[in-house]
């Protein structure tokens, strides 16, 4: 056994030391630097067997085999699209989110539908929780075993006897090796299990999904090196009051990290919202002052999102600038723009402005949309419910081009929209259109449209 050795590691940022200290010179938090084991072996955990023990060896770039490895379909279109297509054979991916989010309903419910032989380990529940919850999934899947361990070792072990084509681990946090001498959760227990799941991911060709817990910053828990190790980081977002969860990459090694899934909570599982519209967008029968659609972009999928804003006199001495789900600073700009080039009296008033479905957007494209809710609020004049935005707003009060703007008309005129405003200096190749295309250049415009 090779001699035992201890080092400090702050619990917050996982950054070394070799002597203890009170506050961590890299967080600058006190208190969180804890002493631990650290004690290894010269065996791992995971022993290759002779089929997956090659030796590698150097190629020419252009020597390497360059076609495209099939994925595994998930059986979930808005996972496949937030992975890029599928999962990698052989990747390691981590999800991580708030407790009670929806983090192990969704990988359950996956492993549930694949009809790939897949392997959940839970180191959270037993197995009867777990039968109790994907009873009300998908009670009839034969592909699907349940494992509850939290100890390396006999995990390896039931994966040989098993073979499976897909692991899940809920959660990374939960585990802990022989060959590490702290406890589960450590900085040191985390980074050897997840070296030793990756090294039996890139030898067997199995892809491992993980759980990871957060902490209270909305950071996942651990040190920053788990993000790295790893090939894609998704965060899974949402209110818990609320049943509308997004799903969005932060990192991936394999696609874009700018598409988003959006998924509804339901007794049964986790919906797929094919059409983000219909949860962004409220159904009134009558057309009420300070709200406009605005058209955005969520990566390669064009969203119509709704724009509240009320406007109000001021009760007290300062007024009050509040936002839900948008820059408010940018806000601020944009009510200087509209008191300074279109001379609408708004320092003295209250503004709110709300993004509706609980959604944060920082698309400049929807700073024509902001503007026309300010506007209808203070004048009291309805925008039609038929009509909507896509342009953003400069300083000098001229409505700027924004990218991928045909996409945005395309979706305005599948949804039922009937006009749309733009910006005149974009260039737009579509022809016989159903939807009303109407180009404006300054602030000025747009309210002589609108109001005048």
């Amino acid at each position: 056994m090779s001699k035992i050795k201890t080092s400090f590691f702050c619990q917050n940022c996982g950054t070394q030391y070799a002597k203890w200290q009170g506050q961590c010179n890299a967080c600058k938090e006190w208190n969180t630097i804890v002493e631990e084991l650290i004690q290894k072996e010269e065996k791992k955990a995971w022993k290759p067997t002779s089929e997956t023990t090659k030796a590698s060896k150097p190629l020419k770039i252009k020597e390497i085999d360059a076609t495209a490895e099939l994925r595994l379909n998930t059986e979930d279109g808005e996972l496949n699209r937030v992975l890029g297509g599928g999962i990698v054979p052989g990747s390691m991916i981590l999800l991580g989110g708030e407790p009670g989010i929806g983090k192990s309903t969704l990988l359950l419910q996956i492993s549930l539908q694949l009809p790939y032989k897949t392997l959940y380990v839970s180191g959270e529940e037993s197995q009867k929780q777990i039968k109790m919850r994907a009873e009300r999934i998908n009670p009839n899947s034969d592909s699907c075993y349940i494992l509850t361990e939290t100890k390396t070792q006999n995990i390896f072990r039931q994966i040989q006897e098993i073979e499976p084509e897909i692991v899940i681990i809920d959660s990374i946090q939960t585990l802990h090796t022989d060959y590490i001498e702290s406890t589960a959760g450590s900085i040191s227990q985390i980074r050897e299990c997840t070296a030793e799941l990756i090294k039996f991911a890139k030898e067997t060709n199995v892809p491992i999904l993980l759980i990871g817990h957060i902490t209270k910053d909305g950071t996942i828990a651990g040190p920053k090196i788990l993000e790295h190790m790893v090939d894609t980081v998704l965060q899974f977002e949402g209110d818990r009051n609320h049943v509308y969860r997004i799903l969005r990459a932060l990192k991936n090694r394999f696609g874009s990290t700018a598409e988003l899934g959006i998924y509804e909570m339901q007794g049964s599982g986790l919906r797929e919202v094919s059409n983000p519209s219909e949860i962004l967008i409220s159904h009134r029968e009558e057309e009420l002052s300070g709200t406009a659609i605005a058209s955005t972009l969520e990566g390669m999928r064009p969203l119509m999102i709704e724009i509240q804003a009320l406007v109000s006199t001021a009760v007290y001495g300062t007024p009050q600038r509040s936002t839900t789900g948008y820059n408010a600073k940018r806000l601020n700009m944009i009510l200087a723009v509209l008191e300074k080039r279109a001379g609408f009296r708004l320092g003295t008033k209250d503004v709110f402005l709300n993004v509706t479905g609980g959604i944060s957007v920082d698309d400049p494209a929807i700073d024509l949309a902001v503007v026309g809710a300010i506007l209808s609020s203070n004048e009291d004049i309805a925008i039609g419910k038929d009509v909507c935005f896509a342009g953003e707003v400069g300083l000098s009060g001229e409505i700027r081009p924004v990218n991928r703007v045909e996409q945005r008309i395309q979706e305005a005129e599948k949804l039922g929209f009937s006009t749309i405003y733009v910006s005149k200096y974009n260039k737009i190749s579509l022809k016989n259109t159903a939807i009303k295309v109407v180009l404006v250049s300054k602030i000025e415009e747009i309210v002589g449209e609108l109001f005048g």
